[in-house]
């Protein structure tokens, strides 16, 4: 099979932008320039309403049309409005919470940071992809560790090479991460958001359909500020809210077993109640949790029997429970 590298995705991603972005020539323009005489005398035919209609109609029909991901039943995102709160670690123990509280449930991860990919390192995976057999498909087929396929941009580049891109070309990659990938058949695809509320999120909410999200933050005041404002956006793109995952809640002394809430406390709590939105759960701040994440083997399989794995997979559960109410 043929390797998908960085220098091939870069060259493709090049092409689409240019092609996008070619000027028009004399002619186009002089087309350009009768329509916008016959839209003026158009405009003063009808009345402001009406114009207001069609202007709306013409908006709705240049948004992109949200389209399934083949074999792929749920898409969940996990996002925050901050870096540095611990998301990705909370994405990649919540798929393997998913499937450890139902063996019979197959989970994907989606890498959706370019700029700041962390799934490799957190899954203990390195290489290219390989390209499907099929020529009419051509997708890139997912790394695979502890039986969750996985995709990211880290694949593609080194471990210390710096992705440099403008937004043209970080939405075509998003694009490709979306539709060039053979997921093969999902119960739920997860997906790590970068933070922020910015390109990358409204490019994945107009293009997939998606069955909720899911907000990280810490307890402190200015994690919960921006994991409001990431609560916000996905309730004006009507994606549903599962609800909020309070991170580094407490921080207990191994030695003599104190507890310390380090970055405040039940902030997300009460973010979740002011918001209307279900509270998933707690994840402690712990010294396993840090160690497991460095090594690529996550607590939820390599702790299995510890409290902090179990706190994962509370809160998978708590996730499922609201996937059922929201589609029912």
């Amino acid at each position: 099979m043929a390797l998908f590298t960085y220098s091939r995705l870069s060259h493709l991603l090049t092409i689409s932008v240019y092609k996008s972005s070619v000027l028009r020539t004399g002619s186009e323009i002089k087309h350009g320039a009768t329509c916008c005489v016959q839209f003026k005398r158009c405009q003063s035919s009808v009345d402001s309403k009406a114009l207001q209609e069609r202007q709306r109609q013409q908006m709705a029909r240049g948004l992109p049309k949200q389209k399934p991901i083949p074999g792929v039943k749920q898409v969940i995102v996990v996002a925050s409005g901050k870096g540095g709160v611990g998301k990705s670690t909370t994405a990649v123990n919540l798929a393997l919470g998913l499937m450890a509280n139902d063996m019979s449930k197959s989970v994907g991860l989606l890498d959706a940071d370019v700029f700041g990919p962390s799934i490799p390192k957190l899954m203990n995976l390195k290489g290219n992809p390989e390209l499907s057999d099929s020529m009419a498909n051509n997708r890139m087929i997912p790394l695979t560790n502890y039986g969750v396929p996985c995709m990211s941009m880290g694949f593609l580049v080194d471990d210390v090479a710096p992705i440099v891109w403008r937004g043209l070309m970080v939405m075509s990659a998003i694009e490709k991460l979306l539709r060039q990938v053979d997921w093969g058949s999902l119960d739920y695809l997860v997906v790590d958001m970068p933070p922020g509320t910015g390109d990358v999120q409204l490019s994945i909410t107009q293009n997939i359909p998606i069955a909720g999200a899911v907000i990280v933050s810490t307890p402190q005041d200015i994690a919960l500020l921006d994991a409001r404002r990431g609560a916000e956006m996905f309730k004006k793109v009507n994606v549903p809210v599962l609800g909020l995952v309070q991170n580094m809640s407490v921080f207990q002394c191994p030695k003599c077993n104190h507890e310390t809430h380090i970055f405040g406390s039940d902030g997300a709590r009460q973010l979740a109640d002011t918001l209307g939105v279900t509270f998933l759960g707690d994840i402690p701040l712990h010294i396993t949790i840090r160690e497991t994440s460095d090594r690529g083997q996550p607590v939820v399989i390599s702790s299995p029997n510890s409290p902090e794995a179990a706190a994962y997979r509370k809160v998978a559960s708590a996730v499922v429970q609201k996937l059922q109410k929201v589609s029912s």
